[in-house]
């Protein structure tokens, strides 16, 4: 009974251990943590001969009652004053926020609440979380109140998913991250996988619509799964939260509970520096679609008006077709699925790029010239380190020119011409044939990639043997390249290129 509820387990064992302390009526089994009275009989039968009855009373079988403890017991109130220090430290040490993503920092209490409270309502134990965006750092607070937690992070910021990365390595958490933009769909490792589900979204009905809608396409059972969303609004607004609530209503989503200022934030003195908790549940999958402009703040924002038309035919003209052939249309940015596949040249405008969106476009295009239009505090363009650094990782896939010369002053081209892979040695020949299948299982790509650069030498168990004995997590390796955070990839290439060697040793 308890496995089959799942999450919802932890009535279950309350009622248990109400058994394994004294004599209990059945009217308290039911009062004390609020379970229907069938259930708590359905419960003591499932017990059998480790319950005793006097009347109206249960308890569990003195004989019994150490195992009982061991295997049900909920855990009695702790302090949790260490982990809120850690909490702060964290928190001190977080990426600054990013206006344009609508950033607005919790407070460590806020953190901590959040995990306390998941952690005393749902039985985690052995459970899987997903936390859509996570500037607050709740999926450290989590796993610290409960390490038992499996929990993944899907967010579009790149510090972020390395800071995260880098304080769950050291401290033996399980917490894995993945890059996503949710505006072009989660990673497919990630659907239909998870017990609960828990993000903190932008504040804009499309916002919050999409990342519901998301939260939902990540639920393992839409029956037993539930959706936790932080969302707030002005007391001068009331309009506003109903345009919200109508969109999570849309989506199939029931409002089990709102909880009126749960999270405060340092910030958002607009809504009162604080927000409802809404726990969701669903009734069932509903297709969601959205634009890109969900925020409130920045070229994402709902009011932004793009780029300028000078901006856009200068884009076009610097990635031409031939002769007979118009320039190129600029498409706005979709780097979820391939992009400009044999096209001869392709044009991308993103001029709304937060970060992440070039060298996504970059691993999902296989155009002889590809040019992007990005602004000009873009942090692979504005400065020096930022231009080497994406030219790193794509080296063996394209050369780039940076012009920041365009003529709205406020965006720069990132031209990119792709290398001969004649000229590249074999490690890098290994690697460009990873990066040109970013869409695929990073373990069956890489196989197919050193077979490809050995011309045949190696045999499809002798590269799969290569690539499991890489020095990469194996949970990366069924990964698709373009879901890993930047700083994984980064780590990554020189293993790839590492893992040439081997062929050379068989060819010798």
């Amino acid at each position: 009974m308890v496995s089959e509820r799942g999450i919802h387990a932890r009535k279950l064992r309350e009622v248990l251990s109400l058994l394994s302390e004294d004599w209990h009526p059945l009217a308290e089994l039911v009062r004390l943590p609020a379970v229907p009275r069938r259930t708590v009989q359905d419960l003591l039968r499932a017990l059998g001969d480790d319950a005793e009855s006097s009347g109206d009373r249960y308890r569990i079988a003195p004989g019994v009652v150490a195992s009982y403890r061991a295997e049900f017991g909920v855990p009695g109130v702790r302090d949790h004053t260490d982990v809120l220090r850690q909490i702060l430290v964290d928190i001190a040490d977080v990426p600054a926020p990013l206006s344009s993503l609508d950033h607005v920092q919790a407070t460590a209490e806020t953190a901590l609440n959040r995990a306390v409270w998941l952690d005393s309502v749902y039985d985690l134990s052995g459970k899987r979380l997903l936390c859509l965006g996570d500037h607050d750092l709740t999926s450290l607070a989590v796993a610290a109140v409960n390490p038992s937690v499996s929990i993944t992070v899907v967010d579009l910021d790149e510090r972020l998913l390395e800071f995260i990365d880098s304080r769950a390595s050291a401290r033996g958490l399980d917490v894995r991250t993945l890059h996503c933009d949710m505006r072009f769909g989660l990673p497919a490792s990630v659907l239909e996988s998870f017990d609960l589900v828990f993000s903190d979204p932008p504040y804009t009905p499309e916002g919050m619509g999409l990342f519901a809608g998301r939260a939902v396409e990540a639920l393992s059972d839409v029956a037993d799964g539930r959706v936790l969303l932080a969302y707030g609004f002005s007391d001068r607004t009331p309009a506003l939260g109903l345009k919200v609530q109508q969109e999570l209503q849309k989506l199939g989503l029931v409002f089990e509970a709102i909880l009126p200022a749960f999270h405060r934030f340092d910030g958002a003195q607009a809504i009162g520096s604080a927000a409802d908790l809404y726990v969701c549940r669903p009734t069932g999958r509903r297709s969601v679609s959205g634009g890109t402009r969900i925020y409130t703040h920045g070229a994402q924002s709902v009011e932004s008006s793009g780029p300028s038309r000078e901006a856009l035919t200068a884009l076009s003209e610097l990635a031409p077709r031939p002769e007979s052939s118009p320039p190129p249309k600029p498409r706005s940015a979709g780097w979820a699925e391939p992009v400009g596949k044999g096209a001869a040249s392709l044009a991308v405008d993103l001029s709304a790029d937060p970060g992440p969106w070039l060298l996504r476009t970059l691993l999902a295009s296989s155009p002889a010239r590809l040019a992007c239009l990005v602004p000009n505090n873009h942090p692979a363009v504005s400065s020096e380190a930022g231009q080497k650094e994406l030219q790193e990782l794509v080296a063996t896939r394209f050369t780039l020119k940076f012009l920041r010369n365009n003529p709205d002053g406020k965006t720069t081209i990132v031209v990119a011409d792709q290398v001969l892979a004649g000229t590249l040695s074999l490690g890098d020949r290994t690697v460009r044939e990873v990066l040109m299948k970013a869409h695929g299982k990073l373990r069956n790509v890489w196989r197919e990639a050193l077979i490809t650069a050995s011309q045949g030498v190696l045999t499809k168990k002798q590269a799969a043997e290569i690539v499991d004995n890489a020095q990469v997590a194996s949970d990366d390796l069924e990964l698709r390249l373009i879901d890993l955070p930047k700083h994984r990839i980064a780590a990554l290439l020189p293993e790839i290129s590492a893992s040439a060697r081997y062929v050379e040793r068989s060819e010798g």
